[in-house]
């Protein structure tokens, strides 16, 4: 038995080149939150969660709307957050990433993705399919996770809008990565989100 977990990135959010902590998808989003749905149509999915965050709630109604057998729930375990704070072995070039970034919001992320790797990184006794809606940092601490990563390498991995990473988890084997942000239901033009260019 395997339980499959479907982690999408919100779709883009509109002004979010302004800074914008959160708002609505921009109608560019609302696209690809439409095509990321379609491309899922046929997973049988037995739950779906999302961020309480505008953007991906947004997204999640957009998929779920085309999906009428599934309610996504929100939860705080899918919020924004900075996983994990600077380590000693993390590349210096990383460290202005950290510059605006408190202790406190550190804590708090930590103490996040802790609760939500035990909450859905974990086996089913039946095959299960679970769709995730959320943030690039939440997806790649998970993906951290499953391949091992040392606690720095998130800062590593990026996720376009509407992305979509699947992660397999049974009980007897260690977690796979199956695919890591497939962007094959989004034509070229509805690709956003990923750093244009290097920043570190």
């Amino acid at each position: 038995m395997a339980h499959y977990l479907y982690l999408v990135r919100h779709g883009e959010q509109q002004d979010a080149e302004h800074g914008l902590p959160d708002g609505p998808l921009s109608g560019k989003g609302v696209r690809q939150a439409q095509a990321i749905s379609e491309r899922l149509s046929g997973v049988p999915f037995t739950r779906a969660f999302h961020s309480p965050l505008q953007r991906a709630e947004e997204t999640a109604a957009i998929m779920t709307e085309r999906m009428p057998a599934l309610e996504s729930q929100p939860t705080t375990l899918l919020m924004d957050c900075i996983p994990s704070g600077p380590t000693h072995d993390m590349p210096a070039a990383f460290e202005p990433f950290f510059g605006s970034v408190t202790d406190e919001e550190i804590d708090a992320g930590q103490a996040q993705m802790e609760d939500a790797v035990n909450e859905f990184l974990t086996p089913a006794r039946e095959d299960r399919h679970d769709l995730l809606i959320t943030h690039n940092f939440v997806i790649s601490w998970f993906v951290r996770e499953v391949l091992g990563g040392d606690q720095w390498r998130w800062l590593g991995l990026n996720q376009a809008n509407c992305g979509l990473t699947i992660i397999r988890v049974r009980s007897a084997k260690p977690p796979v990565l199956v695919t890591h942000n497939d962007l094959g239901h989004l034509p070229a033009e509805l690709r956003t989100g990923l750093p244009t260019e290097q920043p570190y």
